[in-house]
């Protein structure tokens, strides 16, 4: 009997060594983790506060930079029928104008936005299902609203068109 007592302990302790081994796993895990967290917060954070890190020294260039960047303008969404052959296909598309009129795009844009609307509008209800379905068609559809809203607009203010929906059903 002193054999069977000896696996029964054997036994008993190989449970007891696996819930450890998995406290042990657990632990080094989140210490793992929390310096990955800590590297990546230092890292991220190392050049924050320091303008040279950023391209300059001077207040100025930074406020330069910021007011060439592009700012994004949306239209409100487009809603249009076209022909597919013989039957009628709505167009839904949703526009955002890419601009360089800077934090006052709003007040820049809104005496044209009509005028680029209604343009955009007839521009739309002139294409077929079959110019629309392929990426070239795509492509070529903003290009030309580009143009004409490049025409309407001030000299230089927009620079490109997004779709962001754009959906034929």
């Amino acid at each position: 009997m002193s054999q069977t007592e000896e696996q029964g302990k054997e036994e008993k302790a190989a449970p007891m060594s696996t819930a450890k081994m998995m406290i042990f796993i657990g632990v080094a895990v989140l210490v793992n983790a929390g310096i990955i967290v800590g590297a990546l917060t230092f890292t991220l954070n190392k050049g924050g506060g320091h303008p040279a890190a950023e391209g300059g020294h001077d207040k100025k260039g930074g406020e330069a930079a910021k007011a060439a960047a592009p700012v994004i303008y949306p239209l409100e969404p487009f809603i249009v029928n076209i022909r597919d052959g013989r039957d009628m296909r709505y167009l839904k598309i949703k526009l955002e104008f890419e601009t360089n009129a800077g934090a006052e795009v709003k007040t820049v844009l809104a005496p044209y936005l009509a005028p680029m609307r209604d343009a955009i509008l007839v521009l739309l209800t002139t294409k077929n299902f079959q110019e629309l379905q392929d990426l070239a068609g795509k492509n070529r559809l903003r290009e030309e609203i580009l143009a004409l809203a490049a025409k309407i607009a001030p000299a230089g203010k927009i620079s490109r068109v997004f779709f962001t929906d754009f959906v034929v059903q």
